[in-house]
């Protein structure tokens, strides 16, 4: 069993940066694929970016590439996704998410991804 929650979340303004952090339960969160999703009002969840399980292979969504950075530290048994020159259209509650599977195609797999936090909300104002 994993438990995940995030923090970080908060009011930006445009153009700023945000620091989200993912902390995980379980001695086994070094095996796990992790990722973020985001979902803003009225709108479908969306994929944001993931990472494989050694934090040496990332993917992307498009809108967030070349701004987001997806990063963890099995050490600390904790992923990251560093969001700069954020825009008002990156206003959503931001999810982690966990499997075991390949990062690839975590995008794909959110109806059946093991383990969800709770959600951080990021707001940015234009």
């Amino acid at each position: 069993q994993v438990q995940l929650v995030e923090s970080g979340g908060g009011l930006v303004q445009a153009g700023g940066s945000l620091r989200l952090s993912c902390a995980a339960s379980g001695r086994t969160f070094a095996t796990y694929t992790m990722g973020w999703f985001r979902q803003a009002p009225g709108k479908e969840r969306e994929f944001v970016a993931a990472i494989n399980w050694r934090g040496v292979s990332t993917s992307y969504a498009d809108s967030v590439k070349g701004r987001f950075t997806v990063s963890r530290d099995n050490a600390k048994n904790t992923v990251y996704l560093q969001m700069n020159s954020l825009k008002p259209e990156d206003t959503a509650v931001y999810y982690c998410a966990a499997d075991q599977h390949n990062y690839y195609s975590f995008r794909d797999r959110a109806p059946t991804l093991d383990y969800w936090g709770q959600g951080t909300q990021v707001t940015v104002s234009s």
